[in-house]
C-alpha cells in the first residue's frame, strides 16, 4: 500500500510551490531534461493515449522564434527562463494506441472523429502539462505556466505541417525570488467542493 508524503515534499510540490516570473540565469541540462520527462510520462492518460508532445524551447534562436506569439506581459520571464516548454497535442495520437492500449482496439473511435479527437488530446495533454509541472517541482525547478500567448502563431512557428497543435507554455527555471509574488487566496472546501 502506497504511504502518505512527508509534509516537506507535500510543501515543496504544493504548498510552498509559487508561479515564477522571474528566473536566475542557470541552465538546466539535457539530463534533467530526460529526468523530467522520464517522471511525467507516468502519469495517467486516458486510453494511456499519451497525446502530450513537448518542444523545449532553450537555445536563443528558439527564444526568438517564440518571441512574436507572446503577449507583453510574458516576454520577459519567458525569454528570462532556463526552457519555455510548449506543451502541445499530436492531432494522430491513436496511431500508437494499439501499442500504448492492447487491452483492445480503440484507434478505430478517434479515426475518423475528429471532435473526440481533439477533445481527448487537448484535456489529456493538459493533464500531462499538469504533471510536467509537479515532475519539475519534485526535481527542484521551478515553474511559470502560461496561456497569455497566440497559439496560431506558436503552431506556424514550431508546427507548421498541422499535426501537433499548441496547447500552453511552461518556463522552467531557478527562481530569482525577487520576482515572486505573494501566493493568492484559494477556494476552500465549503466554496469548490461537495460531497454526495
Amino acid at each position: 500500500m502506497s504511504q502518505a508524503l512527508n509534509d516537506a515534499t507535500l510543501d515543496q510540490l504544493f504548498r510552498e510551490a509559487r508561479t515564477v516570473h522571474a528566473f536566475k540565469p542557470e541552465a538546466i541540462s539535457d539530463e534533467t531534461l530526460h529526468k523530467l520527462y522520464d517522471l511525467l510520462k507516468w502519469g495517467p492518460t486516458a486510453f494511456n493515449a499519451q497525446p502530450a508532445r513537448f518542444v523545449f524551447v532553450r537555445s536563443p534562436e528558439a527564444k526568438e522564434k517564440l518571441k512574436p506569439a507572446l503577449s507583453g506581459g510574458n516576454v520577459a520571464q519567458t525569454l528570462g527562463s532556463a526552457v519555455t516548454v510548449i506543451v502541445a497535442w499530436d492531432s494522430q495520437f491513436q496511431e500508437h494506441l494499439p501499442v500504448q492500449f492492447p487491452a483492445y482496439d480503440a484507434k478505430p473511435l478517434f479515426d475518423n472523429n475528429a471532435a473526440l479527437t481533439q477533445a481527448t488530446a487537448e484535456r489529456n495533454s493538459a493533464l500531462q502539462g499538469a504533471y510536467l509541472i509537479l515532475a519539475a517541482r519534485a526535481l527542484g525547478i521551478d515553474s511559470g505556466a502560461q496561456s497569455g500567448f497566440d497559439a496560431t502563431k506558436v503552431n506556424q512557428a514550431f508546427f507548421p505541417d498541422g499535426r501537433y497543435r499548441a496547447n500552453f507554455l511552461v518556463n522552467l527555471g531557478y527562481a530569482d525570488h525577487s520576482g515572486t509574488f505573494a501566493r493568492g487566496p484559494r477556494l476552500t472546501f465549503e466554496q469548490a467542493t461537495q460531497v454526495v
